[in-house]
């Protein structure tokens, strides 16, 4: 078995982690692979020994790892999608940033979350994703999906834009905004949230719509089922616009238009034994907490 290791060059991933993941793995007898610029970065910063064979690319990773554990924030579990692709590997988060709505691992818990993932003792969290369509030079196809949301929002500081939206071909609104989120049940916990959007079960079969900073207040977030298809069009004042999926980003030409479905595969997301959407929530949000106390 081999385990692919996946973090971004930062300090606050330092090479004690991967000291630690690498002993308890091998002494297991099981290989482990590591992200080529982030072992590099060890080497030159953190003085890293040890010899650890690299992935660069997602077919590289395909074809050798059985599952991927992912050290950083919610961000870094993001970008490891466009590696995993439509691979199946299970992804674990070990969450060695801030919030980790997804990376829900604690770094102290490091060795007790090896040993649940060696013996099994986890499910998996089949998470759909956002495929978009229409804006052939926005993203490669490989990389034309989102696990949280897709954000069409206005660039820079200019007026607020237009954006028509059909549901299946009907007719919904025109949102004059500056932006708008198209948000998964995962992503309904990030940046819709944020902007006043409902939180929503990860099994929950629907997308969520949710303006940024509408001109009309009576506008407010919409639930659909994301068997439907969601057209947008995109129109205003500046030359093109902002679009991205998760933390990708692209231009959009201003009258250009946006399919939006249900992709037709999932990521699975590793839940050890013991953890729940609801306990995270929990947590996360410090909900049930007195913070007079």
């Amino acid at each position: 078995m081999t385990i692919a290791i996946y973090a971004r060059s930062s300090k606050g991933n330092h090479s004690g982690y991967i000291e630690e993941i690498y002993k308890y793995l091998k002494s297991e007898g099981v290989d482990v692979i590591i992200f080529e610029p982030y072992y590099h970065y060890l080497k030159e910063n953190f003085d890293l020994k040890l010899e650890i064979n690299t992935f660069s690319t997602s077919e590289e990773l395909i074809s050798q790892a059985y599952y991927m554990i992912c050290l950083g924030g919610d961000g870094t579990m993001l970008e490891t999608l466009t590696y995993i692709r439509k691979s199946g590997i299970p992804l674990l988060g070990v969450n060695t940033g801030r919030l980790g709505f997804l990376a829900s691992v604690n770094k102290d818990d490091l060795q007790k979350a090896l040993f649940l993932l060696l013996h099994e003792k986890f499910t998996l969290d089949k998470r759909e994703l956002i495929e978009i369509s229409g804006c052939d030079t926005c993203f490669k196809k490989n990389e034309n999906y989102a696990l949280n949301e897709l954000t069409i929002h206005k660039k820079d500081s200019s007026s607020m834009i237009n954006i028509d939206t059909y549901i299946d071909g009907m007719y919904l609104n025109s949102y004059f905004a500056d932006g708008l989120i198209i948000s998964t049940p995962t992503g309904s916990t990030a940046y819709s949230l944020s902007c006043g959007g409902p939180i929503m079960m990860p099994d929950s079969d629907n997308f969520i719509i949710t303006p940024i900073a509408p001109h009309n207040l009576t506008v407010r977030p919409i639930v659909i089922s994301n068997n439907k298809e969601i057209r947008f069009k995109v129109t205003g004042r500046s030359e093109d616009f902002n679009v991205s999926l998760d933390s990708r980003s692209a231009k959009l030409s201003s009258g250009s238009e946006i399919i939006v479905k249900k992709a037709k595969f999932r990521i699975n997301l590793i839940n050890l034994e013991g953890q729940n959407f609801f306990t995270t929530l929990r947590n996360k949000m410090m909900w049930g907490i007195d913070r007079r106390q």
